[in-house]
C-alpha cells in the first residue's frame, strides 16, 4: 500500500473534529499527503486550486452538503475520485451519490482497514487511467504533418523540421491518443504536468496556439486541434495519411 501512498495527495472533507483527525492520523500513518477542509464551500475551492489524487468526501456539511460539492466538482470537469463517507446508509443514497458522480460510497460507522484499502483501489486504478499504455507509437502521421514524439520534434504543414518540448510532445500524445475526444483541462493537467500547483489555462492555449501554426493551414479556423470553451481540448484527425 505504501509504495502508492508516496507519491498521493488526498483531500478530507469532514466537519465532525474527532472522525477528521482520526482519518488524517491513519492516512498520513500509510504515507498519503493529507489535506482537510471542514467545509464544502472550502473542498470546492481547494479542489479548484490543487491536484488532489483523491478526495474523501461527507455528505453532511455546512454551506453546502457533499452531493452539492460533488456535483460541482464534476461540472468543472475535474474527475479526481471521490469516496463518500455517510451517515445514511440506504440504497437510494448509496445510488444518489454514485450517480452524482462519486466513485465510492461508505457508511458511518466504518472499518479502517476496509476504508484504507477502498482508498488505495481507487487511487491504483486513477494511476492506471493516467499513465494509459501509449497506443500510437513513437511516430505519427497525420494530414497536417509528422510527429516523433521520442526526438521531440514535428514536420509542419510545409514539411519543416520544428523541436517540441517534453510538455508539448506530452500534449500532442495525449489528445492524438484521444483522436476525436474531447479532454478535459483537468485531466491534462494530471497527465502532462502531473504536480499539484498548476500553470494556467492560457499555458494550454498557447501550447494549442502553437500546434495550430505547425499543423493547420489556417490557424483562425482549425481542422485538427481545437479549444471547446469551458470543457477542454480536442484533436480531430480527419484524414489520415
Amino acid at each position: 500500500m505504501k509504495g502508492i501512498a508516496k507519491t498521493a495527495n488526498l483531500l478530507i472533507v469532514e466537519d465532525e473534529e474527532n472522525i477528521r483527525e482520526m482519518l488524517q492520523f491513519n492516512l498520513e500513518l500509510e504515507g498519503y499527503e493529507v489535506s482537510c477542509a471542514t467545509t464544502g464551500a472550502q473542498a470546492v475551492k481547494m479542489v479548484k486550486a490543487e491536484y488532489f489524487d483523491l478526495v474523501i468526501l461527507d455528505i453532511m456539511l455546512p454551506e453546502m452538503d457533499g452531493i452539492t460539492v460533488c456535483e460541482t466538482i464534476r461540472t468543472q470537469n475535474i474527475d479526481v475520485p471521490i469516496l463518500f463517507l455517510s451517515a445514511r446508509d440506504s440504497a437510494a443514497d448509496r445510488i444518489e451519490g454514485l450517480k452524482k458522480g462519486g466513485d465510492d460510497y461508505m457508511t458511518k460507522p466504518f472499518n479502517l482497514e476496509e476504508l484504507l484499502l477502498r482508498v488505495e483501489k481507487l487511487i491504483s486504478k486513477n494511476n492506471k487511467i493516467k499513465h494509459a499504455t501509449n497506443t500510437i507509437g513513437d511516430v505519427y502521421e497525420f494530414a497536417g504533418g509528422k510527429i516523433d514524439f521520442a526526438a521531440h520534434e514535428c514536420f509542419d504543414k510545409n514539411g519543416t523540421r520544428q523541436e517540441l518540448s517534453k510538455k508539448e510532445s506530452a500534449l500532442l500524445k495525449l489528445l492524438i491518443e484521444r483522436d476525436g475526444e474531447t479532454v478535459s483541462r483537468e485531466h491534462i493537467l494530471q497527465v502532462v504536468w502531473g504536480y499539484n500547483v498548476y500553470p494556467t489555462t492560457r499555458t494550454i492555449d498557447n501550447f494549442i496556439l502553437g500546434f495550430r501554426k505547425h499543423f493547420e493551414e489556417d490557424s483562425r479556423n482549425p481542422v485538427f486541434f481545437h479549444s471547446i470553451r469551458g470543457v477542454g481540448y480536442k484533436f480531430t484527425s480527419k484524414e489520415k495519411k
